[in-house]
């Protein structure tokens, strides 16, 4: 069986000129007319740097006696976040510290931007955060509508290197930043110490179009190399696929580097596809290890079925059956971190050795 990676899709470089286009579209505000020569001497540094090739991670150290291979250059944005996940491990399983949940708001909608009004599932979130603090529980809120408000605040879409080889994807993320191709200020660096830190995770978001909002899905995606993911990027020598190819080929374990916290869900729309998008989430964290906190933790609810969405808020205030609901999840999820850190309660296969890896 060959193991050499297939080729032919690439597309051709920019040319000069379309470079220049595309560089300049983010300064056509005329009050940077003023410094123009200056970014006209910034955007040659970038063409050279576009055009060389080498500038992906321009700032490099050797990976040193943690890994594989010692004397590999990794680039030290990588070794920072992954530093940050390895202590963030720490305090995760220390049983000293305090219990914490991540809870996760997956609309895009907030009064910073475009729609002018908070999201139902930011007030939502506020709901489940109220009882995880009455339980004395630390609360994380990572609220993805941020992309949409924040300057120049991204998640980059994932590559799928998984799909070439799994030891290919780098737990964490080494995909990003590309400086050579301005994909810079990439939150999951900050996202997947969120994930680490959490003894549970919650997440609350709205149906779009009978799919996760793309905020949402962003991170899902980006968070492939959390399940079977390589800690150690000198074993390929950074992204050398054939090298992953053989890796994987011989036997690779498919670490789950976020297994055995507890989660919930409560998926909301107006319409329809609340209850796909609820079992497609359960399942893909059902799939990442992570234990369910139970049937009242994993919830799909209609609020206001075909009303207005011009009075959306107003229904939200009157449903309070949904707000107890929401605030069940939080109280279940709280229950189930306790068991888990007191090692009563565990996946049931835990130690039951799958016949399938992937």
């Amino acid at each position: 069986m060959s193991t050499m990676p297939r080729k032919g899709q690439h597309q051709k470089k920019l040319t000069r000129q379309e470079f220049h286009e595309k560089f300049q579209n983010s300064f056509i505000d005329p009050t940077f007319i003023k410094v123009k020569d200056e970014l006209a001497s910034v955007e040659n540094i970038a063409w050279n740097n576009y055009i060389e090739g080498g500038h992906k991670a321009p700032l490099t150290e050797k990976a040193g006696p943690d890994f594989h291979d010692p004397n590999y250059d990794l680039s030290i944005e990588w070794k920072i976040t992954q530093k940050r996940l390895v202590e963030a491990e720490k305090k995760q399983k220390d049983l000293a510290t305090k219990s914490r949940v991540l809870l996760i708001s997956g609309s895009a909608r907030n009064d910073a931007t475009c729609p002018s009004e908070i999201s139902k599932t930011s007030r939502l979130l506020s709901l489940a955060a109220s009882e995880l603090e009455n339980a004395d529980i630390e609360t994380d809120i990572l609220d993805l509508s941020l992309l949409t408000s924040d300057y120049d605040k991204h998640i980059h879409p994932c590559k799928a290197c998984v799909s070439t080889a799994m030891p290919l994807c780098h737990w964490p993320c080494s995909c990003y930043p590309n400086h050579a191709l301005r994909q810079t200020n990439d939150w999951m660096a900050e996202i997947y110490e969120k994930w680490v830190a959490a003894h549970g995770v919650i997440i609350l978001t709205p149906v779009y179009w009978y799919q996760a909002p793309s905020v949402l899905k962003l991170m899902i995606d980006r968070l492939v190399c959390a399940d079977g993911g390589n800690p150690d990027p000198t074993l390929t020598q950074g992204k050398d696929a054939q090298k992953a190819k053989k890796i994987e080929l011989t036997g690779w374990n498919y670490p789950k580097h976020l297994a055995g916290r507890a989660y919930g869900l409560f998926v909301h729309g107006d319409v329809a596809g609340i209850e796909g998008l609820r079992r497609e989430l359960s399942d893909w964290l059902d799939w990442m290890g992570l234990i369910d906190a139970g049937p009242s933790a994993r919830l799909d609810r209609y609020i206001g079925y075909y009303e207005s969405y011009a009075e959306s808020h107003e229904v939200l205030d009157k449903d309070e059956l949904v707000q107890k609901e929401v605030r069940n999840i939080a109280k279940a999820v709280a229950n189930a971190v306790l068991k888990i850190r007191e090692g009563i309660l565990e996946q049931p296969d835990n130690n039951v050795e799958p016949v399938r890896r992937k």
